[in-house]
């Protein structure tokens, strides 16, 4: 019986990398900040690059300008209050560009109150017509077909970012080799289902993101925030190379790693507030999510087998073994704390702690669901995918 308590042990180191991928990442954006900062004239104020002290382009930032792309779908909750930080953004040259498939789609009106309340400021609402099984990416076509300037950034409607986020982004991708910037993010919301769902985000996603960078794996990106160079973009094909796969960013970011160029982290946090209507709308949500990422990294999908620190220290207190699986869970708990209000700067994840074990084993459950099956619900559409991420069929 005691070889039962070896997974809770093995649980526990892992959640022990936990933290220590965590103040690895405290200690490079330490280091960051104490480089010898360059003039004004080659990077604005708001940061360096991302983990490493390195030159700069001397080309000024006033002429690298960025084009943001934002397809939308939808009214999203606090959905003006995201779009609006784009809008306030401290970046000399930038413009918005929102792309929605639908002239009634109810988030045109919060888009246009928004030109409206920044007549100065470039946004611009444009009707989509690329149709691809991925819908978003049909949008995406669209835009970047519009787009004026050399930098390309697209996160999802309903990201709600700092003034200072185009500076920090558009500096970490003057980083050498690096290809395409992303941002870690920490997610609200107003219900219980919401929160549930944003607690697993702080507290068992962050961190696998947090230790996969730290070993090495670079390899992909997450929908908070894609930024990257056009020109790169047209190397790999543009968007319509990645338009019949349902994991968008995981195949953004392969390919740009194929060019041999490097995904990096952004020092910068950005949120989301999720709806979370209904515990059931949320278990279709993580089960999307969970297939996914177990059709787009297999390998790795079966390795958070043993993240799953309850479930764990349950089957060592089944079997006698109580200090492994009291072990297990303290640590595991004081690992998502850490992640929650170390990096996300969450503080809801403090106040919601006693509940993470109740949450793990809600992850269980999804992990295990998602071992299985190859359709996925997305925009109240069931889609079926291929081992290889494509979507081939609706249902």
């Amino acid at each position: 019986m005691i070889w039962l308590a070896v997974p809770a042990i093995a649980s526990a180191a892992y959640w022990l990398l936990v933290i220590v991928a965590a103040r690895f990442r405290a200690v490079q954006l330490t280091g960051e900040s104490a480089c010898p900062t360059p003039s004004r004239k080659a990077l604005p104020a708001g940061g360096a690059g991302a983990f490493a002290c390195q030159p700069l382009s001397s080309r000024l930032f006033s002429e690298r300008g960025v084009s943001i792309l934002k397809p939308v779908h939808g009214r999203d909750p606090h959905f003006y209050e995201a779009i609006r930080s784009h809008a306030v953004q401290d970046y000399p040259q930038y413009e918005i560009l929102f792309g929605i498939g639908d002239p009634e789609d109810p988030a045109a009106q919060d888009i246009r109150r928004l030109i409206a309340e920044f007549p100065e400021r470039s946004i611009r609402l444009i009707a989509a017509h690329t149709k691809l099984p991925n819908g978003k990416v049909g949008v995406l076509v669209d835009l970047a077909a519009e787009a004026r300037y050399p930098l390309l950034l697209v996160n999802d409607s309903d990201i709600r970012v700092p003034r200072d986020y185009l500076r920090q982004v558009t500096a970490t991708l003057e980083q050498p080799q690096t290809g395409l910037v992303t941002c870690l993010y920490r997610a609200q919301s107003d219900r219980w289902p919401g929160r549930w769902e944003a607690l697993g985000v702080a507290t068992e996603f962050v961190p696998s993101v947090l230790v996969a960078r730290m070993l090495g794996s670079g390899e992909f990106a997450l929908g908070s925030t894609l930024l990257l160079r056009a020109e790169d973009l047209r190397r790999i094909g543009g968007f319509a190379a990645i338009g019949d796969y349902l994991a968008d960013d995981y195949q953004l970011g392969r390919r740009i790693r194929d060019l041999g160029l490097r995904i990096a982290f952004a020092p910068t946090v950005v949120e989301t507030h999720l709806a979370g209507d209904s515990w059931r709308q949320v278990w279709r949500h993580q089960l999307r999510w969970s297939r996914t990422i177990r059709i787009s990294r297999p390998g790795g999908y079966c390795g958070y087998l043993v993240t799953h620190a309850t479930f764990w220290s349950l089957v060592a207190f089944a079997a006698g073994a109580w200090p492994a699986g009291v072990a297990a869970l303290l640590i595991r708990v004081a690992a998502g704390i850490w992640v929650g209000r170390g990096v996300l700067h969450d503080s809801s994840v403090a106040r919601y702690a006693c509940l993470i074990p109740f949450r793990d084993l809600w992850g269980f459950a999804i992990w295990l669901c998602g071992l299985f099956g190859t359709t996925v619900e997305w925009r109240g559409i069931r889609l079926k995918i291929t081992s290889d991420g494509k979507i081939i069929t609706d249902l």
